[in-house]
């Protein structure tokens, strides 16, 4: 189905991909795996069409559909959860409206025996026939079937997408996916923002899912359960496993040790012949011998052992300055957003020398507290306060924001480098694995490891005597993950780290925060004392939903946005902004009613009887449409003033 043919990408004088061949047949499903940098990411890119290789092709047949999730997207804002991925079945009023544009047509129309009233009819009915295939389950139930497998609850979906975390927004966006139905699913680390509930109805789902299947992820589990072939990107070449990931690691290994003998064997024989030929090359009784040796030395295929790419991080935080004895002090902490109050009445306390773990199911709150700690988000209530002389190093989810993706390498770091360090820049960045020309590559083509890993790297250029890290190793491989954890505790400072692997915590931390259904629990010990009081396997068990947290009755969720919206009234009291405030409930009550409305047009569009008018339904929905946007982006811009 697709061909990957002579494939060649380059930089300059440096070579990613060299020469690769290998297809995707129907109903494949791969596992692309490989070091951070080796071009997986790349590859993807190549096949959807985003990038172009230096050299080979890449074949498709036309009109095959392709749903890709990268790591790094955009996410649209403006509106709600159910709204925005709605947005997929864009084209079936599209149809709609060029049925009953043609059905217009054709009731004014009597030249039944003409070309075109013929042409018409069958544009009619591949509409009609298109229309029947999409008759079953109405969008909006697809949606929320798909929306509630990923981990979404009944009372998120009227939310706005900009309420949610990077996280739960990349879940919209591979909602989106899955719900266009493509040939092929390309998946970058499709995981690292899903809690384990979604990660297993996500693998029910892709095993199912009868097109082919491209995957790039670190969770060996998750490949093992979805995959049926591997690909290995290895230093610009290609290896093809059809077993999954875990035998894969078997196999390979079985090759390498194969190839290992049979070289050393091989290299035995070579050194025994040349010795042979050397003794007697001047002996006339000999000569019949040594000539047959020499040719036989000549036509030999010499065994190759396939190479390896040990590199790896090299990594030492600096010395840290002493800090105040207490880091961080949260008491009585309320903390949210306008639409969302996400943890109350939490008491914090970091001291000197702490490594804190921040852990829980995404969206409870943890990068909000970090939000807060830098002094980026303030509390609705209570107190927030950093210590004396603490210095905090921030690594942010969203390095692709962070990051200028028009700046090179070594610039980044560069640009902000001052004192002894410049000298040194480029031992560091040796450090992160960027060596030769690398250091020259823009920011836009780093793979996610590789921008993990210059985001780190940026960590290095101060003395910071407190580590502020939200989910550091979402895109490193095992070694990097390993390097960073041996350098971490190693850091003389205070580490506060959100993260969801249990081995990368484990014997890392000594206390840990929990945000659990808006409230914020400490424990001390290490995570593995915390899963043993738990009775639990993982940190992933955390994620599971327990009946406690399931959707919550309507009455809790109004009294939990009225609580959210009496806090955040309290913090605006400026009359301007009571006057923008109420503005802003005017227009969620607008855009409520026209929601509504268009959700009544769409049930009866899907299943319309002889009486209604299909053409006047359709004039009023996109009617309806373009006031809903324009409410919709007044109300974005509103809140952006209030929150500035």
């Amino acid at each position: 189905m697709i061909s990957i043919n002579n494939l060649t990408v380059s930089f300059g004088s440096w070579t990613l991909l060299d020469n690769i061949n290998f297809h995707i047949s129907e109903a494949d499903k791969i596992g692309l795996v490989g070091k951070n940098g080796a071009g997986k990411s790349t590859l993807m890119k190549l096949i959807t069409g985003e990038m172009t290789p230096t050299s080979g092709s890449v074949d498709k047949p036309a009109g095959l559909r392709i749903g890709y999730l990268p790591q790094i997207m955009e996410h649209h804002k403006g509106r709600s959860v159910m709204d925005e991925v709605l947005t997929v079945f864009d084209y079936i009023h599209v149809l709609e409206a060029d049925l009953a544009r043609i059905t217009g047509i054709l009731a004014d129309r009597t030249d039944y025996e003409s070309k075109e009233y013929s042409a018409l009819i069958d544009r009619m009915n591949e509409i009609s026939d298109r229309l029947a295939l999409e008759s079953g389950l109405s969008p909006r139930g697809q949606a929320q079937k798909v929306l509630f497998g990923l981990g979404f609850r009944e009372d998120e979906l009227d939310r706005n997408t900009e309420t949610f975390s990077q996280g739960w927004n990349m879940r919209i966006e591979l909602a989106k996916i899955l719900l266009a139905r493509p040939d092929v699913l390309l998946l970058d680390e499709p995981t690292n923002h899903l809690d384990i509930e979604s990660i297993e109805w996500f693998e029910d789902y892709l095993k199912a899912f009868r097109g082919s299947v491209l995957l790039v992820s670190h969770d060996r589990k998750f490949l093992d359960n979805v995959t049926t072939r591997t690909v290995e990107i290895l230093l610009g070449h290609i290896h093809d496993y059809k077993v999954p990931y875990s035998q894969y690691v078997t196999l390979r290994a079985e090759r390498i040790a194969q190839q290992t003998a049979a070289y050393e064997n091989q290299q035995r024989m070579i050194e025994k012949t040349e010795d042979f030929i050397n003794r007697f090359r001047y002996k006339p009784t000999k000569s019949n011998q040594v000539q047959s040796r020499i040719k036989a030395l000549e036509k030999l295929d010499r065994i190759e052992i396939d190479e390896t790419d040990n590199a790896k991080l090299s990594l030492k935080f600096p010395p840290a300055q002493r800090s105040g004895d207490i880091v961080f002090k949260g008491t009585d902490l309320t903390v949210g957003y306008p639409q969302k109050l996400v943890f109350s009445d939490a008491q914090i306390e970091i001291k000197r020398g702490d490594k804190v773990a921040l852990i829980g199911r995404n969206g409870e709150g943890k990068t909000t507290l970090m939000r807060v700690i830098m002094n980026q988000l303030e509390p609705f209530s209570g107190e927030a306060k950093v210590g004396h002389n603490v210095k905090i190093g921030y690594y942010a989810q969203n390095q692709e924001e962070i990051l200028d993706p028009t700046e090179t390498v070594f610039g980044t770091l560069d640009r902000i480098a001052v004192g002894d360090v410049r000298s040194k820049l480029r031992d560091l960045l040796g450090a992160f694995l960027f060596k030769g020309e690398d250091i020259d590559k823009r920011v836009s083509v780093l793979s996610g490891g590789e921008r993990a890993r210059l985001g780190m790297a940026k960590l290095m250029l101060s003395p910071y005597n407190v580590l502020a890290l939200d989910e550091p190793t979402n895109h490193m491989d095992i070694r990097s993950k390993d390097v960073l954890k041996q350098a971490l505790k190693a850091f003389d400072g205070t580490l506060i780290v959100v993260s969801h692997d249990r081995d990368f915590l484990d014997g890392l931390v000594d206390k840990l925060y929990e945000f659990r259904g808006g409230k914020v629990t400490e424990h001390l010990g290490s995570v593995q004392e915390f899963l043993q009081k738990r009775k639990l396997e993982n940190l992933q068990e955390l994620e599971r939903r327990k009946p406690e947290d399931e959707k919550p009755a309507r009455s809790e969720v109004k009294q939990e946005q009225e609580q959210a919206r009496k806090f955040q009234e309290q913090k605006f009291v400026s009359k301007e902004q009571r006057k923008i405030q109420n503005r802003v409930s005017y227009l969620e009550k607008e855009i409520a009613k026209r929601e509504n409305r268009m959700g009544e047009i769409e049930k009866i569009l899907a299943s319309p009887s002889e009486k209604d008018d299909i053409m006047e339904l359709t004039r009023e929905y996109l009617e309806l449409k373009m006031e809903l946007d324009m409410h919709t982006d007044e109300w974005t811009n509103l809140m952006e003033q209030l929150d500035n």
